[in-house]
């Protein structure tokens, strides 16, 4: 049976790897597929991962009816096997609804990749519709670590280094910020909640009583 599955998890789990993995051998066996994305840091209509890999995609703008989508594809004689949609926490709730229908009405496989929360901690509405409506929901296994060696389990927004805690839930940024720039970073619970980022840290920030994770 189609399903829809949510695969989650924080900055560096290799979601995005893994998206354009499953399109790869969907492809190889004479399957095709539409991906779509929603602001990838390699530019409008395209799903990157960090490694360098890059596909092209149809950009999920807001409003966009992705079943609609779908439904005008087939219906001008064109092919659609299964669909990926990466960065799928900013899609907005109803867009999500979209997702399960292409599942339910047209027998399609659907398969989601996002964050779950944001830089405060809080669900993104994408990803908390996903959560109620998918089939399935698979954490990512490839662990992102924090600065301090422990697994990291939250997403950091940071500007110069130093995490910030207010402002817009979706803008743009990478982990390979300039200076000044907005970027992001995963953080262990305790360091996120400390608000001490890998920056911060070497500037001696760090408070005796936290010490970096053994690696042994």
């Amino acid at each position: 049976m189609p399903e829809l599955v949510f695969f989650s998890g924080t900055m560096d789990c290799g979601k995005s790897t893994l998206a354009l993995q499953i399109g790869h051998n969907r492809s190889a066996r004479g399957l095709q597929g539409v991906i779509f994305t929603r602001d990838d840091r390699a530019g409008e209509g395209k799903l990157s991962s960090r490694l360098g890999l890059v596909t092209e995609a149809v950009e999920a703008d807001e409003g966009m009816d992705l079943y609609a989508h779908l439904v005008d594809r087939i219906s001008r004689g064109g092919r659609a096997d299964y669909v990926i949609v990466d960065e799928a926490q900013f899609l907005a709730p109803v867009q999500i609804d979209q997702l399960a229908r292409i599942v339910d009405d047209l027998d399609l496989d659907v398969f989601a990749f996002g964050i779950t929360t944001d830089f405060r901690t809080k669900l993104f509405p994408g990803s908390q519709r996903l959560i109620e409506l998918a089939d399935r929901v698979e954490t990512l296994q490839v662990e992102a670590l924090c600065w301090c060696g422990a697994r990291a389990t939250h997403n950091a927004r940071t500007v110069g280094g130093e995490m910030v805690v207010e402002g817009a839930q979706v803008v743009v940024g990478d982990v390979n910020q300039q200076a000044g720039e907005v970027g992001y970073e995963v953080l262990c619970r305790r360091h996120h909640q400390r608000r001490t980022t890998s920056a911060s840290a070497r500037a001696g920030a760090l408070s005796p009583d936290v010490l970096p994770v053994s690696s042994a």
